[in-house]
């Protein structure tokens, strides 16, 4: 069994799921808020437009991702902070421009995600992390995230707007929630593999509503901040996090 793990963490062109990868997570995440919304709303471009922006620089980042031969870890990282920028305005694009509103677009996310689940499991037979070492399997894999951010997106703007939460009373629900899952998986024998898809969906719309708290004027619960300073502090966090993953397993491996 042990063998068999480290051949799969040998092939695998995932990041090994621990306490960093969930850090990073929900910071890119937050990230995709602050950068998305900076596209959208403070250069004016639209929710559209915006989504067709980052609608090739996800295509473009997916890819090289899914060409490469190995794990890379700035290369995956960059591919999941392109999700969470395009999930931020195809999300206030459903929600807003087309006007079906944030329940509304949660319920046809949530059943586009279960879809690209069930057809990947029909397909590959597997839906875990620790299956995604073939073209084909990655190319689920990023379908999947592309949607699990974009739900995620909706159900914080519907937690934190539509239900009068607000950003902060909001993100505290997602965090607990989010601890709630560590606690079943550390005490029950509930699927790994959907605790993973659960928590990775639930990371989204707490760094959503973490990115409106940060930028939302006062007058609305946010702090008023630059998305663009914003934004650039939780690129050079997320770079500062990659590079002491990358010192800890050089040392690791001498």
């Amino acid at each position: 069994m042990d063998h068999n793990k480290n051949l799969s963490e040998l092939f695998s062109k995932v990041p090994e799921v621990t306490l960093l990868f969930w850090i990073i997570k929900i910071a890119a995440t937050t990230l995709g808020e602050t950068a998305g919304d900076a596209l959208s709303m403070s250069l004016n471009l639209g929710y559209l437009l915006s989504t067709c922006i980052f609608s090739f620089i996800f295509i473009g980042f997916a890819s090289i991702q899914i060409k490469a031969k190995a794990f890379k870890p700035f290369l995956y990282w960059a591919t999941i902070i392109s999700t969470t920028t395009l999930g931020t305005t195809i999300a206030d694009f459903v929600d807003r421009s087309l006007g079906i509103g944030y329940f509304g677009g949660s319920i046809i996310l949530l059943i586009l995600l279960v879809c690209s689940l069930a057809i990947w499991f029909y397909t590959c037979g597997n839906i875990a992390v620790t299956s995604i070492q073939t073209p084909k399997t990655e190319a689920f894999y990023w379908l999947t995230i592309m949607f699990s951010q974009t739900l995620g997106t909706a159900l914080g703007d519907w937690t934190a707007d539509t239900q009068g939460l607000g950003y902060t009373g909001a993100a505290l629900i997602f965090g607990l929630l989010l601890l709630t899952l560590i606690a079943l998986h550390s005490w029950t024998k509930i699927s790994k593999t959907f605790l993973f898809w659960t928590a990775f969906v639930l990371t989204r719309p707490l760094g959503a509503v973490l990115g409106d708290f940060l930028d939302k004027p006062l007058d609305h619960g946010g702090l008023d901040l630059s998305r663009f300073g914003a934004s650039f502090v939780l690129l050079a966090f997320i770079i500062v996090c990659l590079l002491f993953f990358k010192s800890k397993a050089a040392s690791q491996a001498h």
